[in-house]
């Protein structure tokens, strides 16, 4: 996309939050890989999607610094909760203090765990799952979540596209892209859901189970 369309698209969106720009600036400022950080478009599409899936009990797999976790809580119902997961002590750190100004300090747990060890045991159905954590755990990522939602839930997966590696035969010892193409590969031949990709940032796949 041209820049020009990026930012005229940006200017005919709602503003983003005094707390997100912030939290965007801590985050280039302390992390070491601060492209990690979700934007305000796919921010802003995730809490519009939970509003109009009216979800209650969101999932999210991988905090990193809590961009998009605090897009997502902005969505919920006074009885809604979200939990997410993250192993990174440093992200969360930076999380945590930003959580702990947000409206909905009180319906966001952390779990400083492997979302694939903690969410089970929540024993929880979730109608919206956010998954933006370690490439190659994707494929065991969409097993989990398609157990753990219930007709009707929405998952969503980041980074399907992975900078156009995709695309191409894996080099060797790249289990990241390998990962992704099995998922993406599992996703697209999975008739229990719906789904669609999109090419927004580096790539969004909209999955609803039926």
């Amino acid at each position: 996309m041209q820049p020009e369309i990026d930012t005229y698209c940006l200017s005919h969106s709602t503003p983003e939050p005094e707390l997100l720009q912030a939290l965007s600036r801590e985050t280039h400022l302390r992390m070491v890989q601060p492209r990690m950080l979700s934007c305000w478009q796919q921010g802003l599409l995730l809490q519009q999607l939970a509003k109009l899936a009216k979800s209650k009990t969101m999932l999210e797999i991988g905090t990193f610094t809590g961009y998009s976790a605090l897009c997502l809580a902005a969505a919920l119902p006074p009885n809604g909760v979200l939990h997410t997961y993250d192993v990174d002590d440093e992200a969360l750190e930076v999380a945590q203090a930003f959580f702990a100004q947000s409206p909905q300090a009180a319906q966001v747990r952390v779990h400083h765990q492997s979302a694939l060890e903690g969410a089970p045991l929540l024993k929880e159905t979730f109608d919206f799952v956010f998954i933006d954590g370690d490439k190659r755990e994707y494929p065991d990522y969409y097993r989990m979540a398609l157990n753990l939602t219930p007709s009707g839930g929405l998952i969503v997966a980041d980074n399907v596209l992975w900078s156009g590696k995709i695309l191409a035969a894996p080099l060797a010892g790249d289990r990241h892209t390998r990962a992704l193409q099995e998922f993406n590969e599992m996703v697209r031949s999975d008739s229990a859901v719906e789904k669609i990709m999109l090419p927004l940032r580096d790539g969004l796949t909209l999955i609803r189970k039926k």
